[in-house]
């Protein structure tokens, strides 16, 4: 049987047993059956379709059509593209040009699904009563600024096709998109938490599948792509004597930056699983998802995110007082048994193997800052020919610049910095705001608050030690489409709230008189 076929049964059974465990607890208090039924299908169906296809441009079409069959029939766009988002790695390849220029854009399995389901439903949605328009929030305002931003830049640096393709369709599909769709479609709490479980559930599934390729040191996905076409499969990456699991997220610290988001909206979504031994079965897969692509960077996230939700809770004292408990149970363990080794030696600061990283970052930010400083406030397009910037080039040939906020500012400058960071700033602020408006700190509402700014937070400690790989921005535009839909939501019911009691208070003052 060819490798891929192998990869393919080994994929499935896990997936199937994901979705069994996961059927039971979900349905129906977090998804309908019908729901949940039709994004297994499609989840299984697009990853047949990929394997079976042997030639790039079939997968796509046929993957293509059935996302738009599917998408027209589901009520809740953002869960079904949560649902599917993990199914396959991005497997990047170029549009062929027809003769007229070299190639039109780049197409990757993340950027069909946006085609396929997000412009549908950013279509439906901006026809929609009541939906706030692009550009009317704080948020918005600072994702125009950036989205302008791109193509100015461009100018005098790409002939007109491809000021197009970089400057106005990647930035619409890959940053609009996912942010408008999120912030805009979600309406009521069992929205939210139908679309994050959804989310949850496609992070289960690529837990478990990086725990198979850690343990049997084997990349499912690397045969795939072979076989549809493209140059390279997935690359064998190590860490001390551990492999980097990637999963479909493309790369270790991706993988693990997935799952540390999945995690912290489990914060909220776990309290819909009634049975505790269920709640505590999927947190034991998620933090195995978490060791195994062995990135120390979503270990730093995601501990920042149960911090961030202890203390906005409603009885921090406590809450930090049993992490305490568990932390004087848990050290014993991770001192005295081979795994617990393990891990300790791999964590940044304190560990031993490949230590020379944090070392390796804090220099990235130091010649990043150099380079800057000639072009501060717009950058420079073109940084990465920057010689200081061409010193990081590495053995492989390839510059990693591990570090979001670096590539942000060495291509535009503090100006592009400041309307990147202010955006997830505004919408942290607004979450905080609206959650603590709320008069009952038990509620559903406030419980949403919490994980989402946890979430956001340990979002933008990661997206410090990763550059914008192309899995990471599909989802931190989406989480932070998601914050500021809650935090719009929460003010409008406010106001709804007020003006209820302002025509109570005029009525009564009529029936007085």
């Amino acid at each position: 049987m060819p490798e891929h076929f192998k990869a393919l049964v080994v994929i499935l059974v896990l997936a199937t047993a994901v979705f069994a465990i996961a059927k039971k607890p979900a349905c129906p208090s977090v998804f309908t059956v019908g729901d949940f039924n039709r994004r297994r299908y499609l989840w299984i169906g697009i990853v047949l379709i990929a394997f079976f296809a042997h030639n790039y441009w079939l997968y796509v079409f046929f993957a293509g059509a059935l996302l738009l069959r599917t998408q027209a029939k589901e009520p809740n766009k953002l869960a079904l593209y949560f649902s599917v988002l993990l199914a396959l790695p991005a497997m990047p390849t170029y549009v062929p040009g027809l003769g007229l220029v070299n190639a039109l854009f780049e197409v990757t399995y993340i950027r069909l699904l946006a085609l396929t389901v997000l412009l549908p439903a950013y279509l439906h949605l901006r026809r929609q009563p009541g939906i706030a328009p692009f550009g009317q929030l704080l948020a918005d305002k600072f994702i125009v600024g950036y989205l302008i931003l791109s193509p100015l830049l461009a100018l005098g640096h790409l002939p007109v096709t491809g000021i197009l393709r970089i400057g106005l369709f990647y930035p619409f599909v890959d940053i609009f998109l996912p942010y408008y769709v999120a912030s805009r479609c979600l309406r009521d709490p069992r929205q939210f938490r139908d679309a994050l479980a959804a989310f949850v559930v496609a992070a289960l599934i690529l837990s478990a599948i990086l725990v198979f390729e850690s343990q049997k040191h084997w990349l499912l996905y690397s045969a795939l792509e072979t076989t549809l076409g493209l140059p390279t499969g997935g690359q064998y990456l190590a860490r001390g004597a551990n492999l980097r699991a990637p999963g479909t997220a493309g790369h270790a610290i991706a993988a693990g930056f997935v799952i540390a988001v999945a995690m912290g909206i489990f914060l909220y979504v776990g309290k819909s699983i009634v049975n505790p031994k269920l709640r505590g079965l999927v947190w034991l897969v998620l933090a195995a998802g978490l060791l195994a692509p062995v990135s120390r960077g979503p270990w730093v996230g995601a501990s920042a995110m149960l911090l961030i939700f202890i203390a906005t809770g409603r009885a921090p004292v406590t809450g930090f007082a049993k992490l305490a408990l568990f932390g004087a149970v848990a050290l014993p363990f991770l001192l005295l048994t081979p795994m617990g080794a393990t891990v300790i030696d791999h964590l940044p600061f304190i560990g031993t193997v490949e230590s020379g990283n944090v070392d390796a970052r804090k220099q990235l930010s130091q010649i990043a800052f150099q380079a800057m400083m000639e072009n501060p406030f717009f950058g420079r397009f073109d940084f990465i020919e920057h010689p200081l910037i061409q010193a990081f080039r590495g053995t492989d040939g390839l510059i990693d610049l591990v570090n979001t906020y670096a590539v942000v500012v060495l291509s535009s400058g503090l100006v592009g910095l400041s309307m990147f960071a202010g955006c997830f700033i505004a919408i942290a602020i607004k979450i905080y705001a609206g959650m603590r408006g709320l008069a009952d700190r038990n509620s559903e509402r406030y419980l949403l608050g919490q994980a989402l700014i946890a979430t956001l937070i340990g979002i933008l400690i990661i997206i410090a030690t990763v550059s914008p790989l192309a899995i990471i921005p599909a989802i931190h535009w989406s989480i932070a489409g998601v914050g500021i839909g809650y935090a719009h939501i929460l003010e409008s019911e406010k106001n709804s709230a007020l003006l209820q009691t302002a025509h109570s208070g005029t009525a009564s003052v009529k029936v007085a008189s």
